[in-house]
């Protein structure tokens, strides 16, 4: 192999792993972080306007009973419904950000609802994130219940 070779391999090496630190920047994941817990308190107190805020247009969500819901009006109608109809203290933990680009990002969360008769409903939710700009907005959601 002759030495441009192994100079233009090098530079691809070193370019590659600038482009992934730049892209795990400690602000994107505080961000992306926030955003989840924007989400759990927009759900929580049945905020439609800040619902609409943080999603994207194309949003769509699996939900734990299987339903899906296409689309930005979808989802907020079947949030809205579902927080109605299910109330309770909704807690996501995010325990790990897995960086997909630059601008995309996958958000692993223990998604805990504390009913009001004192059971809870453990579950995990994963949420893609895109970047618009300098703000993150949830693009898909995937709600787990675990088998007991």
């Amino acid at each position: 192999m002759n030495l441009s070779r192994i100079f233009v391999l090098l530079v691809l090496i070193f370019s590659g792993t600038t482009f992934s630190l730049k892209a795990q920047s400690f602000e994107d994941g505080k961000a992306i972080i926030d955003l989840v817990a924007s989400y759990a308190q927009a759900r929580e107190s049945i905020d439609t306007v800040m619902l609409k805020y943080i999603i994207t247009e194309d949003m769509d969500q699996l939900v734990s009973n299987g339903e899906w819901r296409h689309g930005k009006e979808a989802a907020v109608k079947g949030m809205a419904a579902s927080s109605g109809s299910n109330p309770g203290d909704r807690v996501l933990k995010v325990e790990r950000v897995r960086y997909m680009k630059e601008d995309v990002a996958l958000a692993d969360a223990r998604y805990t609802i504390k009913n009001q008769d004192g059971t809870e409903r453990k579950m995990w939710s994963t949420f893609v994130t895109v970047k618009k700009g300098k703000q993150w907005k949830i693009a898909a959601i995937r709600n787990m219940k675990p088998a007991e």
